[in-house]
């Protein structure tokens, strides 16, 4: 589009003044959870509230050592609470912010990509297809503008647009379908349309996660267990003559202790601490259960070009007047000179100094300008001998994109596209200035062209024109006169090869879906690893020949699919989904929104991506590169494993806990643990480690597995018998050490001592141990993961303060070991993590 006076924009002082007197552009949303009430619901709890109860008690009952340490440990378990839920507040709000839509405006002449809610009245905006209208206002020059109003008036029609009366206006939050234009914002935030309906699509949706829902429904039924068992133990303690108080008290403690309720919460943390670590690493997700979706991956769409490729475009071929040109001799043609110049998207920035950054566009285009033009003056000049009209912009069916310009009084219409579906079109070809009919055999020979500079992985570009009788409307494209092909060099990203291998390594296959030729996508395909052989490719064209049935049947013997558009993306992610595949898909345009929305993992692309794509996928690619799509999927492997070792360590300790207190009753033993001590235990092993374990790093052969099912349950893979086996092993350990005590005949409190500390330790060593399913602890390295050590060393300190302060030895009614005692303890809590490790280095063996 053309530079003009009026198109310079506000200045930058003038848009911060008018910030200021407007205020943001954004509508007003309901008022934040402070922070004091996120830290009071954390008591909105039954078991809590029954601990509050049993402090009352103790209280009434002259305990008041009992009540106030009580007490204490449910404000501790609170605050752990707060500082989870505060900080998962806090990420999703980063990562809103971060998702949150951009506009194109021009400032200061120039145009810049600014945050929506900083646009101002007065502000002069780009829109293009695709883009979400950031705030009311005007269009000052348009072409071809086809908007969607459906958000407001319900009306699916597009409602095309022009530069005169209400035809002019465009509105917040609607959808630019086709075209491209300036509009000049009239009003902003609560002003708007959408205000005054106070109504707003929400960038970033943030749903509830199946594996919490799962894990939620889990923990109902862990809560009527444990309390069942609970109160089987108060009611045997009872019966065999035991104090009711501290029966009671008891089976509170124990059912504080055993009740899982902060396993879903840890999931939420371990998700949101997931999606912050993909967002170091470029990928950022617009929906939590997509972090669990990632993991099952087993197909991987992606586009070729920006994705696979670098697109970083040049023109290193050009062909015209029946020969191949290169270096210099490639911009002589001025005539293709013209119908690359003219027909063309390019936005310019002439204040700029530097001619590279005077471009701003799609890389395609801007390679075509460069291949005319060294500086910003010349191009300028060029521009200015003609107007533009009327514009067909490009689409994916057509593959094909016409102007119709005024040059020196004469219309003159320029078409650009795919060279096959160009020379469908075209009657005539231009040979050294002379217009001839277009004979078969050089239809032949630039079909030939085209296959061979396509081989050598170059994208090609026709350009066609039409002098006479260029009449606005489809019309336009036909019987036009062909002018030659440029050959554009995209070269495949370094790091995109060893993607491919970590794809195929992780057994997961990387399928390319492309709208370029068939031999280009072969031969960046080829040099890639995605396929061997050109039967590996099929074509839109033969994609239309097949049945959807057909298509489910071949799909899986194709790796590259090849002058496609939408529709056919969007067949073979069904295709792909109906054989029980979890199919990620890539898509930037418009037209991609149906098949990104329709895939398992929708992703978009961060700088190339429109608005609507972005807001039908899951996650966007801030560098639109392939390897961020395979980093996420290892990210979301990771993550899975983390909540299935947090899961496997806070179970196998609960159920420590509970079979410890139900056995000794159950066999009428001494009570091994007092009620203060159980909740000691809960405050020690069960908060920081196990979040820790939700930070864990990844194992070395993560990537080394198959892709899981996403029916799979969490439990699979034996993690159901490790923790049943792992839970009871700790059970009788402690009950044994307790046993050991009295038979070398120990005081009943050093006894329970030596319980307290035996149950303790054999957590914080299986803690280590839940790091990893198929190493031992001693393959493990600890340093790895070093808030788990930090957890870990402070539960210990808390341990020996508990043991050696006596103050606190009075409150927890424990007594000061000796090297023997520490010897049984530590022999019980270590020969199960001994022995286990034992178990799987002969195994491997």
């Amino acid at each position: 589009m053309e530079e003009s006076n009026e198109l310079y924009g506000l200045s930058s002082k003038e848009s911060k003044r008018r910030l200021e007197k407007y205020g943001l552009n954004q509508l007003k949303k309901n008022k934040k959870v402070s922070r004091l009430r996120i830290f009071l619901e954390q008591f909105n709890d039954f078991i809590t509230w029954v601990l509050i109860g049993a402090t009352i008690i103790s209280g009434l009952m002259g305990e008041s050592a009992d009540a106030i340490t009580i007490l204490i440990i449910v404000v501790i378990n609170a605050l752990l609470g707060f500082i989870q839920e505060y900080k998962t507040e806090k990420s999703l709000e980063a990562l809103n912010k971060l998702a949150a839509p951009t506009a194109k405006v021009v400032r200061d002449g120039r145009i810049q990509i600014v945050n929506a809610k900083l646009i101002v009245p007065g502000d002069v905006a780009i829109i293009e297809s695709g883009d979400r209208i950031p705030a009311d206002g005007f269009l000052l020059e348009a072409s071809g503008v086809l908007m969607d109003e459906s958000l407001l008036t319900g009306e699916s029609i597009g409602v095309e647009k022009k530069c005169s009366g209400k035809a002019s206006n465009v509105f917040m939050g609607t959808t630019v379908l086709t075209g491209k234009g300036y509009i000049k914002v009239s009003e902003t935030g609560m002003n708007t349309e959408m205000g005054k309906i106070a109504y707003m699509l929400q960038n970033i949706e943030v749903e509830r996660s199946p594996l919490k829902e799962r894990l939620n429904n889990l923990g109902k039924i862990l809560v009527v267990l444990c309390i069942a068992i609970c109160i089987a133990v108060t009611m045997l303690g009872i019966a065999r003559g035991q104090d009711k108080y501290q029966m009671f008290l008891l089976g509170v403690s124990l059912a504080v202790a055993a009740i899982p309720e902060g396993l879903a919460a840890i999931v939420t943390v371990a998700l949101a601490l997931g999606v912050s670590r993909m967002l170091k690493r470029n990928a950022l997700v617009r929906k939590l259960p997509a972090v669990e979706t990632l993991g099952c991956t087993s197909i991987i769409c992606s586009d070729k070009t920006g994705t696979l490729t670098q697109n970083n475009m040049t023109v290193v071929e050009m062909y015209f007047d029946g020969e191949v040109k290169k270096g210099a001799d490639i911009s002589k043609n001025l005539m293709l000179k013209k119908c690359f110049t003219y027909c063309n998207d390019c936005n310019y920035n002439f204040n700029e100094k530097e001619f590279k950054k005077c471009l701003f566009g799609d890389p395609t285009e801007t390679a075509l300008i460069k291949a005319f033009f060294e500086n910003s003056k010349t191009l300028r000049e060029f521009i200015a001998e003609g107007s533009r009209i009327f514009h067909i912009p490009f689409d994916s069916d057509r593959k094909m994109m016409s102007v119709l310009m005024k040059e020196k009084g004469t219309e003159i219409c320029y078409v650009k596209g795919a060279p096959e579906k160009l020379l469908r079109k075209c009657s005539h070809i231009l040979i050294r200035g002379e217009v001839v009919l277009l004979s078969d055999p050089e239809r032949f020979r630039i079909s030939k062209v085209v296959e061979e500079m396509s081989l050598r992985a170059l994208r090609c570009i026709g350009g066609a024109f039409k002098s006479s009788g260029a009449k606005r409307g489809n019309q336009m494209e036909e019987s036009l006169t062909f002018i030659g092909i440029a050959g554009i060099v995209d070269p495949p990203r370094k790091e995109a090869k060893e993607a491919v291998l970590k794809c195929k390594i992780a057994s997961i296959k990387p399928v390319m879906i492309t709208g370029d030729h068939k031999n280009t996508a072969f031969a960046i395909g080829k040099e890639l690893d995605i396929c061997k052989s050109i039967n590996e490719v099929m074509t839109g064209e033969e994609l239309d020949q097949l049945s959807d049935r057909q298509l489910k049947e071949q799909v899986d013997k194709y790796t590259i699919f090849a002058r496609v558009n939408p529709k056919h993306k969007l067949r073979v992610v069904k295709a792909y989904k109906s054989k029980n595949n979890i199919v990620a898909m890539t898509g930037d345009g418009v037209n991609d929104a149906p098949a990104v929305k329709e895939a398992d993992i929708g992703i978009s692309m961060g700088i190339s991506g429109t608005d609507v794509t972005k807001e039908a996928s899951s996650m966007i690619l801030l560098d639109d590169n392939f390897s961020t799509i395979v980093a996420a999927v290892e990210e979301g492997r990771v993550i899975y494993d983390n909540i299935r070792k947090f899961i496997r360590y806070l179970l196998s300790c609960n159920l420590g806990e509970v079979l410890t207190m139900f056995l000794s009753s159950l066999f009428y033993l001494d009570i091994p643990l007092l009620p203060i001590q159980i909740l000691l235990i809960n405050l020690a092993t069960d908060g920081l480690p196990a979040i820790a374990l939700g930070v864990d790093p990844s194992e070395d052969d993560v990537m080394y597995e198959k892709p899981r099912s996403k029916n799979e349950s969490v439990f699979a893979r034996g993690l159901k018998e490790k923790i049943i086996l792992r839970g009871s092993l700790i059970g009788v350990c402690t009950i044994l050490a307790f046993l050991i005590g009295k038979h070398y005949g120990m005081d009943l409190k050093t006894c329970r001592t030596l319980a307290l500390c035996t149950l303790i330790l054999s957590q914080l060593i299986h803690v280590f141990e839940c790091r990893s399913e198929k190493h031992s602890i001693f393959e493990i390295n600890i340093l790895t993961n070093l808030y788990l050590v930090g957890a870990v060393f402070i539960s210990i300190s808390l341990l020996i303060c508990v043991l050696y302060i006596p103050f606190l030895q009075s409150v927890f009614h424990t007594v000061a070991l000796n090297m023997a005692q520490w010897f049984i303890i530590l022999f019980f809590s270590g020969i199960i993590a001994f022995l286990n490790s034992m178990y799987l280095f002969f195994a491997k063996k």
